[in-house]
C-alpha cells in the first residue's frame, strides 16, 4: 500500500519500560503521545520490522472509515461463519493477534510498535477483536479505544473469510457498545467492499473529536470472555 499523506511527524521519544509481563525493559513510544497523536488524527508506523527502524505518525487527506450504518457483508461469507463454527472472543489473545498481523512480507509493526500496544492493552487501551475455530485462533484485529472511536490497525487470517468475521464481529461489538467511529486509516477497495468510504480530513477531524468525547467502554463491564455465534 502506497502511503498518500499531508504529512508525517518523527517518533524522537522512546521510553524503558518493563513489567510483569516484560522479562526486560523494552522501548515502548509514550502512551501519552500515542493518545495525542490519535486524538489529533494521527496514527503511528514504522518504516520496516527492524526493531531500529524510524517509526512516524502519520495523517492522510482522505480517511478510511466505515460508518457504523454502512456496514456491509455479503450471506454467503455469514453462511461460511456458520459452516466453520467460528466464534469470538475479546482481548484474550491479543498478544498472538499483534504477531498474526505482523507476521508478513512486509509490515510496519516493528518490536517498539508491537510492545507499545502490549503496554496500551495492559492499560485497557488497545483491544482485539478474535476469531476462533474449536477454540483456536485462526484471525482477528487489533485497534486501540478512545471514548466512542475504535482506531483498527491490522487484521490477519490463518483460515479461510476469518478476516471478514474479523471485522463482521469488530462490527457488531461496536454497535452494540455505541461507538460513532470506526476508522480504518485508508480505503482500499477491499474495505470498501464491507462499506468503507473516504472521508475528507476536515470532516474526519470533526467526526474524530465529536467520537473521542463520549463515554463509552469496548468491554461490557468485567466481561472479558465474551463468545458469540455469527
Amino acid at each position: 500500500m502506497k502511503l498518500e499523506t499531508t504529512g508525517s511527524i518523527r517518533v524522537n521519544e522512546r521510553s524503558k519500560h518493563s513489567d510483569d509481563q516484560f522479562e526486560e525493559r523494552r522501548e515502548i513510544i509514550p502512551p501519552s503521545d500515542i493518545l495525542k497523536a490519535y486524538s489529533d488524527g494521527y496514527f503511528p508506523m514504522a518504516e520496516s520490522s527492524r526493531a531500529d527502524s524510524d517509526i512516524f505518525f502519520y495523517t492522510a487527506p482522505m480517511r478510511g472509515v466505515i460508518p457504523m450504518d454502512g456496514f456491509h457483508i455479503s450471506k454467503r461469507s455469514r453462511r461460511y461463519f456458520r459452516k466453520y463454527g467460528f466464534e469470538m472472543a475479546l482481548d484474550q489473545h491479543f498478544e498472538e493477534v499483534i504477531e498474526g498481523c505482523a507476521d508478513r512480507e512486509s509490515t510496519w509493526i516493528n518490536p517498539v510498535i508491537r510492545d507499545t500496544f502490549l503496554y496500551l492493552h495492559q492499560l485497557g487501551i488497545a483491544h482485539s477483536v478474535e476469531v476462533l475455530k474449536e477454540g483456536e485462533l485462526v484471525g482477528g484485529l487489533y485497534g486501540l479505544a478512545l471514548g466512542g472511536a475504535f482506531f483498527a490497525e491490522s487484521v490477519f487470517q490463518y483460515h479461510d473469510e476469518a478476516h471478514k468475521a474479523a471485522l463482521y464481529f469488530c462490527h457488531k461489538h461496536l454497535k452494540e457498545r455505541e461507538f460513532e467511529l470506526w476508522d480504518v486509516q485508508f480505503q482500499t477497495d477491499h474495505l470498501s467492499t464491507f462499506g468503507c468510504i473516504e472521508v475528507p480530513a476536515k470532516k474526519y477531524k470533526k467526526m474524530l473529536h465529536e467520537a473521542i468525547r463520549l463515554q463509552r467502554s469496548f468491554q461490557a463491564g468485567s466481561n472479558t470472555n465474551s463468545i458469540v455465534n455469527p
